[in-house]
């Protein structure tokens, strides 16, 4: 019986090899390009995996990547939770909490509900509203792996982590600069960047650019921005069940076990008994399992694809971030 075990793992391990290191080669070629040129690691690992797409079809490849782009993807979202304690949260205060929260539940809100009336599927502005809201392509692959299969889930997933890598750059760049025009004070700058910069990377750039009180400040509300995506996640699952969205007719576990993974690390993170040198490792790991499910996610989907988009999608991005980014400043200039 173990034999048999150990056999079935062994071939299990053969036909998954080529594509996961097909998918580990992009990453790291990704994370190099990123260091050196400065733009987004998920943006590079996206299109080196589209240039590479011809390798998840027919041939030994095709298993190892289709892991990658699920299994290694739900790792890699729950390793999240390393990176924040609750500590961390409880030391800003309330402002930062209020804010975060009512901008979370009206950004979503209002993406799902502007995606309707545009004639998207109303998980489309579930997803991209979450990318927005939270923290950018990580929070899009994790609850694109917590919603239901679809035809076009795929592609939706893929255009909501390219358009919010876009944005993540061009907000860090221009939101400094509004901050400054609009006189905000370190505070209030570091609440104003972490709250509405899409992904963390940008997020530090723009904080730590301006001051080291910015960035410190930016940093925590960013990071409790990502621990906003447990509840998010379930409120994803919940939704589909009740609503009947399981296109296959399968309903999603309420649970999935990569979210208890990450309510579970954020917990044991928060009690200080991990050795800093363990959350290092985990936290970075967690960056390469994400970038390498991109790698894997890009390789999966044809060029083409996203020339069907159209405009509609990339309007309703552009609005998402345009209203994170007015109603934290309208709560920002109400809670002062």
């Amino acid at each position: 019986m173990a034999m048999a075990a150990f056999e079935a793992g062994r071939e299990r391990a053969r036909q998954l090899f080529p594509g996961v290191l097909a998918c580990a080669v992009v990453a790291a070629a990704a994370t190099f390009l990123s260091q050196h040129y400065g733009a987004p690691v998920m943006l590079f690992a996206l299109l080196l995996g589209m240039a590479m797409g011809f390798l998840s079809g027919e041939g030994p490849c095709g298993p190892g990547i289709e892991f990658t782009a699920r299994q290694v993807l739900r790792w890699g979202v729950a390793l999240l939770g390393l990176r924040i304690t609750a500590a961390q949260v409880a030391a800003l205060g309330w402002e930062p909490v209020l804010v975060v929260a009512v901008s979370l539940v009206l950004t979503i809100g209002v993406s799902m509900a502007v995606a309707k009336l545009m004639g998207f599927n109303i998980l489309f502005g579930l997803l991209s509203g979450g990318a927005t809201a939270i923290c950018g392509a990580s929070a899009a692959l994790a609850l694109s792996a917590a919603l239901p299969p679809h035809p076009l889930k795929e592609r939706a997933t893929l255009f909501t982590v390219v358009g919010v890598s876009a944005l993540s750059t061009a907000t860090m760049v221009f939101y400094p600069m509004l901050a400054r025009a609009l006189g905000l004070d370190a505070h209030l700058s570091g609440v104003f960047l972490g709250a509405t910069i899409h992904d963390v990377a940008q997020v530090v750039g723009a904080g730590y650019g301006m001051s080291r009180e910015v960035g410190d400040t930016a940093t925590l509300v960013k990071l409790m921005r990502v621990a906003t995506l447990l509840p998010v996640i379930l409120f994803a699952v919940a939704f589909t069940r009740a609503t009947g969205r399981a296109g296959d007719g399968r309903r999603p576990p309420l649970l999935p076990w990569f979210a208890v993974g990450f309510a579970a690390l954020v917990a044991l993170n928060s009690t200080g008994w991990l050795h800093p040198a363990v959350v290092r490792a985990g936290s970075g790991m967690s960056g390469w399992f994400l970038v390498a499910a991109m790698a894997g996610i890009g390789m999966k989907t044809q060029l083409r694809e996203l020339a069907t988009v159209g405009l509609r999608p990339v309007a309703l991005m552009v609005g998402e971030t345009v209203f994170l980014a007015a109603l934290a400043l309208a709560l920002l200039r109400w809670a002062a």
